[in-house]
């Protein structure tokens, strides 16, 4: 394992990667907190897919896609926040529709792009190896970012996910502070796209909140907990993906839900442990 480790960091595109997949585990935990704990799941999933559409107007105008994919999944958050809020309109409706129109968009730029698009399935499935030290800059500043705002605004987006009234009672911006959140989460979506891809992002998001949660009810503690599960499956699926000649994406999912498995299991043992 320690020569793997040290192969890895023999070579920058490798260690632009393993960078990418703590900083991925570490934002993807927290934020994924404050997505599963509000019920947004599919929100995220909406804004992933959304993305699509940005990636193929970036590739068909032959501009870095990762620019439209952050432009578009940011108007998708934006305006599925506005619509629900604002528009009249039920926030799943919302979400389904910019869910199809970005997918859409994405498959007819694609297709009018001159070529075979074999970049698609890195967008799709993810290619971690594609990562550049710009890409890991950028991720670096929105992990900062991330953690610092969770560290000072925690208990304010905790009155904000639990119960908005009360939030309101207290002072506590609370439209502002979904609108905030809705660019974190489209931030957070698209810089982690090459590490899983569209189709498999959400379960980065996901599993580790479920794990977290799992060993603790407490917020405060889920959040932390949530990030290093993240970045131990994300650290380990790659190792094993490296040594294996495997798909990235794929074993930090099989490790994430060995992991949720193994925690499962430990709490049904100590439950039945106890009653005895």
């Amino acid at each position: 394992m320690l020569t793997t480790i040290a192969n890895i960091f023999a070579y920058d595109f490798l260690t632009n990667a393993f960078v990418a997949c703590v900083l991925s585990g570490i934002t993807c935990g927290i934020v994924g907190s404050y997505i599963v704990a509000r019920r947004m799941v599919f929100l995220s999933s909406g804004i992933t897919h959304a993305s699509f559409g940005g990636l193929g107007i970036a590739l068909y105008m032959g501009i870095n896609p990762l620019v439209g994919a952050l432009s578009f999944a940011a108007i998708s958050s934006l305006g599925i926040e506005f619509f629900s809020r604002r528009g009249g309109m039920r926030e799943d409706s919302a979400i389904g529709i910019i869910w199809s129109l970005g997918m859409a968009l994405g498959a007819l730029f694609m297709s009018l792009r001159p070529g075979y698009a074999t970049d698609l399935t890195s967008y799709l499935f993810g290619n971690i190896l594609l990562v550049n030290g710009g890409e890991v800059a950028m991720f670096a500043l929105l992990t900062i970012v991330v953690i610092v705002g969770a560290a000072v605004w925690l208990r304010k987006l905790m009155y904000v996910t639990f119960d908005e009234d009360f939030a309101r009672s207290q002072g506590v911006p609370v439209v502002a502070v979904a609108y905030i959140m809705a660019v974190v989460v489209a931030l957070t979506i698209v810089m982690s796209i090459k590490v899983m891809g569209i189709i498999l992002l959400l379960s980065l998001i996901t599993i580790p909140v479920v794990v977290a949660n799992t060993l603790t009810m407490d917020y405060r503690r889920i959040a932390p907990l949530s990030a290093a599960v993240a970045v131990l499956g994300n650290v380990v699926g790659f190792l094993l993906s490296y040594q294996f000649d495997l798909p990235t994406g794929s074993c930090i999912i099989f490790i994430l839900v060995l992991l949720l498995a193994a925690v499962k299991l430990f709490r049904v043992l100590r439950v039945r442990t106890t009653k005895l």
